[in-house]
């Protein structure tokens, strides 16, 4: 949905942009096109994203590598206090479910890492090895919404005192008599996304970014976000609507509301189904719009 970002972006040629999930690249290739005298911020923490930005030669642009919840503390470093829009397409990359050895893909067999940052000590194995049953649960149930948490909490505790979890289809093996007929590769994406999730503190990195957002945007600004699974969207949603990720709207001593954005779409945005017969990540994809008050 790359046109209805730019659109929801809706990007000043002369203004200063931010796409805090630079990936492979496009979106802030095409953001670049966009700006005449203004300026991009791109922000990736992986290092292959790093590398891809590399051959971006332009004097409008600039990179940071760094998870998005140091939002304002890497636009202060750039010289910057207020931007005209924020773009974040939520999720992993194309690039990092295809490479094997990333371990964020059900097709392929690698190990049991799925670190964005390589840095980071946490990994999916060292989760699946060392969580204790109740945490696993709970991350499985929270994170991935797989109905049987419980049940898959236990059969990881108990499968690992007879052999540590090392390589995806080490999971996968396990997971093959819990999963529903007929819907496995679902079922299968649901616990890779909660251990994911968990490996890269993804859902307080999101709480974190959409509260600077509403320091950083400026009066008019947009914040263009597309999450692929509804937690992810529920938190976005509720930001929007109430000002913050988790909680309800509070009201100033006029019973006005004290939110700094105002909703461009009531519903969010999904993929045609051209795009998604062309990409099928693209089916679970929503996009919300939302302006500076």
């Amino acid at each position: 949905m790359l046109a209805e970002c730019l659109e929801g972006l809706k990007v000043n040629p002369e203004g200063t942009y931010v796409d805090v999930t630079f990936g492979g690249g496009g979106h802030s290739l095409k953001i670049l096109e966009q700006l005449k005298g203004g300026h991009l911020i791109a922000f990736d923490q992986d290092e292959d994203a790093k590398r891809q930005a590399e051959n971006i030669q332009s004097r409008s642009f600039t990179f940071c590598q760094a998870n998005f919840k140091y939002l304002k503390q890497y636009l202060k470093l750039n010289g910057v206090t207020e931007v005209d829009g924020v773009l974040a397409d939520l999720g992993i990359s194309s690039h990092q479910i295809d490479t094997p050895e990333r371990g964020f893909s059900t097709r392929f067999d690698g190990p049991l890492d799925m670190r964005m940052d390589k840095k980071s000590t946490l990994t999916a194995a060292k989760i699946l090895n060392e969580y204790q049953q109740e945490k696993l649960h709970k991350i499985l149930g929270m994170y991935g919404e797989v109905r049987n948490a419980k049940t898959v909490a236990a059969a990881i505790e108990q499968q690992r005192a007879v052999r540590k979890f090392e390589n995806n289809m080490d999971l996968i093996k396990m997971l093959k008599p819990l999963s529903p007929r007929g819907k496995e590769f679902k079922y299968y994406a649901q616990v890779f996304q909660a251990l994911r999730i968990e490996v890269n503190l993804e859902m307080e990195a999101l709480e974190s970014f959409l509260k600077q957002c509403g320091e950083v945007i400026k009066t008019g600004g947009r914040l263009v976000v597309m999450s692929y699974h509804s937690l992810e969207d529920r938190m976005v949603k509720n930001f929007i609507n109430t000002g913050k990720a988790f909680g309800d709207l509070e009201k100033d001593f006029y019973g006005n509301p004290i939110k700094p954005f105002q909703t461009m779409n009531r519903k969010p945005i999904e993929a045609s189904e051209e795009e998604v017969r062309e990409n099928n990540r693209a089916r679970s994809a929503k996009l919300r719009v939302a302006e500076r008050r």
